[in-house]
């Protein structure tokens, strides 16, 4: 997690993008990148595992000074500050964070002066499509990027997109950086800096949120603070894969699975009588067996022995600290 992101840097000339090579206002459209800080409790839920101080990044999205980021910067944040390439600095409210997406949304609550980044769709972004991963700071922390998959991403926390975004190379402070198409059209949020195996070799890129989850949902959000569908069940596992097998690499300490008796290390093999295969196979079998607050039957492997435990699932949401308007 980034907790502190530093100014003085800039990506190499060749690497930025040039205004001479695009038909849209470049600087116009990395000046709807604002830099965002917040602070949270140190008593928070999240705190441990995603730290009291968060930097990253949020997009305008329209000209009141509605700003579109990634939802775990701003989990459980009791402040947060707003910073534009012009030398605003103005304070921020939460509007909603989505556990489905990851996006979260924050009201500026003072005058940013940006134009928000129109909306594009990342349904019309293609794999080898030029694009731009911006952060704040101007062409100088925008870094010219190319698509080179968009595929399911399974994150071990119960996170799970149908279809995420994958740019390389990595922009190394990617948390809620904007992802900017051709057309100067904001495609999605930055999420995560991965490595992995592409073509026979090993590299570095940025998953990022296709902006095509947010319009669904983004009224709700802006009326009630979420979307209005059921809440998942969650069970605070945070699940890995090894060697073929789901490994039990963490738990939320008081969360469901921990309560239920499960363990650190435990090897989780069926939901419901059912083998699982996979990671995102996980998360699909128990989010079926209905909404939060449904029991999730599992068995699990520890040390030789097959135990079958049942698991009273939650809402995550009541897990976190809601935002207050001061």
């Amino acid at each position: 997690m980034l907790l502190a992101m530093p100014t003085e840097w800039s990506f190499p000339a060749e690497l930025q993008p040039n205004p001479q090579d695009v038909g849209f206002d470049l600087d116009a459209a990395l000046d709807s990148v604002v830099a965002l800080r917040a602070e949270i409790p140190e008593d928070a839920f999240t705190a441990a595992l995603l730290g009291t101080e968060r930097a990253g990044h949020g997009v305008a999205i329209g000209n009141d000074g509605l700003l579109l980021t990634i939802g775990y910067l701003i989990t459980e944040a009791s402040t947060i500050w707003l910073s534009t390439n012009r030398g605003a600095v103005v304070a921020g409210h939460i509007v909603a964070y989505d556990q489905w997406t990851g996006l979260g949304l924050v009201q500026a609550l003072g005058r940013l002066g940006v134009r928000g980044l129109e909306r594009g769709s990342s349904a019309n972004c293609s794999i080898d499509d030029d694009v731009i991963v911006a952060g704040h700071g101007g062409r100088r922390h925008a870094l010219k990027a190319s698509v080179f998959a968009k595929r399911e991403f399974a994150g071990y926390w119960e996170y799970l997109l149908e279809e995420a975004i994958f740019t390389a190379p990595a922009h190394p402070h990617w948390g809620g950086t904007a992802l900017i198409g051709g057309d100067g059209r904001l495609l999605g949020i930055g999420s995560l800096l991965i490595e992995e195996k592409h073509d026979g070799e090993t590299l570095q890129g940025n998953m990022v949120v296709p902006i095509d989850l947010l319009e669904p949902i983004l009224d709700d959000l802006l009326k009630y603070g979420r979307a209005n569908r059921p809440a998942r069940p969650w069970l605070g596992l945070y699940t890995t894969e090894v060697e073929g097998h789901l490994a039990l690499a963490g738990l939320a300490p008081g969360a469901p699975a921990e309560k239920a008796g499960l363990r650190v290390g435990d090897l989780v093999l069926e939901v419901a009588g059912e083998p699982v295969a996979g990671l995102a196979d996980l998360f699909r079998r128990i989010w079926r067996l209905g909404a939060a607050g449904v029991e999730v039957p599992l068995t699990v492997a520890r040390r030789g022995e097959t135990l079958r435990l049942r698991v009273k699932s939650a809402d995550r949401n009541d897990f976190l600290r809601k935002p207050q308007l001061h």
